[in-house]
């Protein structure tokens, strides 16, 4: 046990819990005024619902020895923290207590559904939201969790590599946004406006996130040493380039600089990073965060041309940003940072193929899985509002409570 280490990991546990209420603000502020209350109660309910979840049954899906030999879901070994003891494991996080490890796997579990919520905005059911996320959280979680960071897990083993998230959080989580949005339909407006209702609320969020995303990337490093100070100076150069480009972006497209454009694109960036934050120097760092602001500004662009209602760019920001950040891991990833790993620029194209494997599977999983849980879930529920609830605002249909006092 290393007193310092679980000192920082305490710590960064608490940064990655804090984004759920920053994620809360940053989608809060960019929907209309009457269902800021709604779109809050999804971050802040998840982390509750995710929580008890994780103790239950996710985590030992995810981190528990592996069933059937193929690397694809642990049992139930680990169910209700059955062996999650204070004592470091000797698997996982050998200088911390295994119950920490937990703890800090919990926070990205409860993050990543939450991180979908923002495709179905001002539109969803609560009991519906309640039910998918429960699902979402056992079926597609948990097992992609168990793929890629267990030592059983098939993409482990094949040598795919996500630091703190890429595939796992941001790329499952953003091309489920889409199927959902896609099921969903649209938001029915009758003309009324959809611009964001409090872009300082926005803004506030997005810096809650970029203060928390230290302990989720620099966190993952699983130890207070150089890997975690690295981690933490790439994360903050990703965020600060893709800020720049999306400006920039923005400026050139539509001749103003976009306030919510520089929220949007620091998230951007984080996300661009997450998966290589432990394998890239500031060099890498700073190349990843460029593109990923001009290219996640694009794809904003796209969701515009195809008509597709991920109200808040859920997969514009998290799909394609994770999917870019995961392969960028296989070209930039240096000997410099850890010696065991290097990728396409350092002589190394298969760590490439890897990358490209782990996203086209994960990928293909959250889109089959999250369709039938949909299905489901309008089956048993209705995942839509009535539409006169729609036109008054889930604030007052679904919670009775408004945000605001006229």
């Amino acid at each position: 046990m290393d007193t310092g280490d679980t000192a920082w990991m305490l710590m960064s546990t608490a940064l990655v819990m804090i984004m759920l209420p920053g994620l809360a603000l940053f989608y809060g502020g960019l929907v209309r005024s009457k269902n800021v209350l709604s779109t809050v109660m999804h971050s802040f309910f998840g982390l509750a619902l995710v929580s008890v979840v994780w103790v239950v049954v996710g985590f030992s899906l995810a981190f528990g020895p592996d069933q059937g030999g193929l690397g694809l879901i642990g049992g139930l070994d680990f169910a209700l923290f059955n062996g999650v003891g204070l004592a470091p494991s000797p698997v996982y996080a050998t200088t911390i207590p295994f119950v920490l490890f937990a703890g800090f796997q919990l926070m990205f579990a409860a993050i990543t559904p939450a991180l979908i919520t923002g495709a179905f905005a001002e539109r969803k059911r609560f009991a519906a939201f309640v039910l998918f996320t429960v699902l979402w959280s056992v079926l597609v979680y948990s097992p992609i969790a168990h793929w890629v960071w267990s030592a059983d897990g098939w993409l482990y083993k094949l040598g795919a590599l996500d630091f703190a998230g890429g595939t796992v959080v941001h790329v499952s989580s953003g091309v489920s946004a889409l199927i959902v949005a896609l099921l969903i339909g649209r938001r029915t407006t009758n003309g009324e406006a959809t611009t964001p209702h409090d872009v300082p609320m926005t803004v506030l969020g997005a810096g809650l996130l970029w203060f928390g995303w230290f302990g989720f990337n620099a966190g993952s490093a699983l130890s207070a040493g150089g890997l975690a100070a690295s981690a933490f100076i790439v994360t903050n150069t990703a965020a600060a380039a893709a800020t720049i480009t999306w400006v920039l972006a923005s400026y050139l497209h539509k001749g103003k600089a976009s306030v919510v454009g520089a929220a949007c694109g620091a998230v951007a960036g984080l996300v661009a990073i997450t998966p290589a934050s432990g394998f890239v120097g500031v060099g890498g760092a700073l190349v990843i965060g460029l593109v990923a602001g001009g290219l996640c500004y694009s794809a904003t662009l796209l969701r515009e041309r195809i008509k597709v209602d991920d109200a808040l760019d859920v997969f514009a920001v998290h799909g394609v940003g994770g999917m870019f950040g995961a392969l960028a891991t296989g070209v930039f990833a240096t000997a410099a940072v850890q010696p065991a790993f290097t990728g396409l620029l350092e002589g190394n194209p298969t760590q490439l193929l890897h990358q490209v494997v782990a996203v086209g599977a994960t990928t293909g999983y959250a889109v089959v899985a999250t369709f039938v849980i949909v299905k489901v879930v309008d089956v048993i529920l209705g995942i839509r509002v009535k539409p006169a609830d729609e036109a008054l605002g889930l604030d007052l249909a679904a919670h009775g409570e408004v945000a605001y006092q006229v």
